[in-house]
């Protein structure tokens, strides 16, 4: 079941997820929380721009695709498109309505996927909480609203004449009255245990408690016990239970009287007697023996991800893994399905799998997948034998649609998929005619470079070539490859020819420019290319006031060179390499 989709979740869940096949969902949407929040709701310019997540930016406009997702929720009728036409009427085409309206039409298959006894958890922060709370309400219904539960994501944080907001909120909605629910608990607060734990024995750190409730009772439990009668004290005898069958003795004493269970916990060293004769005899209550505070909807003890934490991707966004675990493990059993439909670095996939839950992640960027690859990597998973990866295109078909869909997507997946360790992830300003960089071990030349371009479109020209060469040039790079959708033309070929050869070169006679069609990379007719070499880790440079994310990748040469990806660039995650960009997204 375990799969990772690499393309549009609604397409994802309209095409490949059946009717109730999932047992949990949880996603964190995407959104421009950082960005001034009147201009979420400006009416668009008059440019046409798809309503749809930027590869690693937040950023929603008003364009066909919200009105497609509009249309959808329209034609669904009932509450749900009641209140996302309201909204319209209310709010106008902005950036703020075009996530609504994309939110909406995915909720519907959400629910659409989830069991009966499942639940959604969606994650958001509170420029769009209020909203997505109404939507939510009309798709699930408001009865089945079940927790708002408020993260605190951070210590502090210091805004100008307002609170200083430092909380995320996570709706809990299942889709019935019955729904997976398992009591999960947490540590108990350091200060909690030294007021109230304050008694030690052997056995170690105690309270003690009452063994008496409120009330008279006519039976067992209102009779005399050793000399101590509740009975004066207008209460009654209280046996704890629950506490017996967590140690392990209830069935054992299932059938004692209340005078006999009393007995049976003195003779286990469980009830502390008065000092003097006048009180009553209490119930000791270990430390150890405790569960912790069952948990609550204000989680103050999972602090956001550190800079220096392990754990830490690079996504400005990225959710600890014990948040994660720990929803998960409320709203779930082992073997259930969990889905992620923006599943980003990859915390929900990598939750699931440590709590032995399968997983469907979903993201519609390239590095996203490749990402959590090399995180399921370092748990021992491997591709095609412990999950698959779907959606990458696998025949000519299939690219074709991916440069129509996302031509940056295509470009970042084709440098990918020729072997380039850095490429481009940033959709705004000038590339530079660098897609994708793939360095390599030039000998005593040191280190070589091959610039990659990708171009998707349907019309290619000698110009394309041309530019390559004045790159390579600029760059003082060894070699190019220009990867192309389409077929070359005649003159392109020339053009290549005419670059000659790499001048200085360790692997003999090398081709400085080479020309690559999608349709051969398929196939695997690779260009001849040097030995490339496998990174063997990435380093943090000292931080700089300029670029205080940049990485440096390291490569296994002889003289310790150091290659720096410009702000922007992202290492390829297939070389161990932890690239914390400073554009990077969720």
């Amino acid at each position: 079941m375990n799969n990772l989709y690499f393309g549009d979740n609604l397409d994802v869940l309209r095409e490949k997820v059946k009717d109730e096949s999932v047992d949990l969902i949880y996603l964190d949407p995407p959104f421009n929380s950082s960005a001034n929040y009147n201009v979420l709701f400006r009416a668009p310019s008059g440019q046409e721009s798809d309503a749809q997540a930027e590869a690693f930016r937040d950023t929603w406009e008003w364009g066909k695709s919200a009105r497609d997702s509009y249309e959808d929720v329209m034609a669904a009728n009932g509450d749900v498109a009641l209140v996302l036409s309201g909204l319209r009427k209310w709010l106008g085409e902005n950036a703020m309505m075009a996530y609504l309206a994309m939110m909406t039409a995915r909720l519907l298959e959400l629910r659409r996927v989830l069991k009966s006894t499942g639940s959604l958890y969606l994650h958001c922060d509170p420029t769009a909480s209020h909203y997505l709370k109404l939507l939510l309400d009309a798709v699930f219904g408001h009865e089945f609203f079940r927790s708002e539960v408020i993260w605190k994501r951070t210590s502090s944080h210091s805004s100008a004449k307002r609170w200083g907001p430092v909380h995320d909120c996570v709706f809990l909605f299942s889709k019935s009255r019955d729904y997976t629910w398992n009591p999960v608990y947490e540590k108990y607060d350091p200060a909690y245990v030294a007021k109230f734990y304050r008694n030690s024995d052997e056995r170690g750190q105690y309270q003690v408690d009452n063994l008496t409730g409120a009330g008279k009772r006519g039976g067992e439990s209102g009779k005399p016990w050793r000399g101590a009668d509740p009975d004066v004290r207008g209460r009654h005898w209280a046996v704890p239970i629950s506490l017996l069958g967590r140690l392990g003795f209830a069935e054992e004493i299932a059938e004692f009287s209340v005078q006999e269970k009393l007995d049976f916990l003195d003779s286990k060293g469980l009830i502390a007697w008065p000092k003097s004769g006048t009180g009553m005899p209490r119930l000791k209550r270990y430390l150890q023996n405790q569960q912790g505070v069952a948990i609550q909807d204000v989680i103050t003890d999972i602090p956001a991800i550190s800079a220096k934490a392990q754990e830490r991707l690079g996504y400005p966004t990225q959710k600890p893994l014990a948040l994660l675990e720990r929803i998960i493990s409320a709203s779930s059993s082992q073997d259930a399905v969990v889905l992620d439909p923006f599943c980003g670095c990859g915390t929900t996939v990598e939750a699931a799998e440590n709590l032995h839950r399968q997983w469907i992640g979903i993201d519609v960027t390239h590095y996203a997948i490749t990402l959590i690859q090399g995180r399921l990597r370092k748990l021992g998973l491997i591709a095609d034998k412990d999950y698959k990866v779907l959606g990458r295109p696998t025949v000519l078909k299939e690219a074709q649609a991916l440069a129509q869909r996302d031509k940056y997507q295509f470009q970042w997946w084709a440098s990918w998929r020729l072997g380039a360790q850095i490429y481009r992830e940033e959709k705004k300003g000038a590339d530079r005619g660098i897609d994708g960089n793939v360095f390599f071990h030039n000998g005593p030349y040191g280190t070589g470079r091959i610039i990659v371009s990708v171009k998707g479109g349907e019309h290619v020209g000698v110009q394309m070539v041309r530019d390559l060469r004045g790159v390579i040039e600029r760059e003082e790079a060894e070699m190019g490859v220009l990867i192309t959708l389409a077929d070359p033309t005649g003159p392109m070929k020339t053009e290549a020819d005419s670059a000659g050869f790499v001048r200085k070169s360790a692997h003999g006679r090398l081709p400085r420019i080479q020309i690559l069609t999608i349709e051969d990379m398929l196939a695997d007719r690779m260009p001849k290319l040097p030995p490339l070499p496998q990174p063997v880790q990435a380093r943090q440079i000292a931080r700089r006031k300029e670029h205080p994310d940049q990485m440096e990748l390291l490569l296994p040469f002889g003289g310790g060179e150091t290659i720096k990806p410009a702000p922007g660039d992202f290492v390829d995650p297939r070389f161990d390499a932890r690239l914390l960009a400073t554009n990077s997204g969720r």
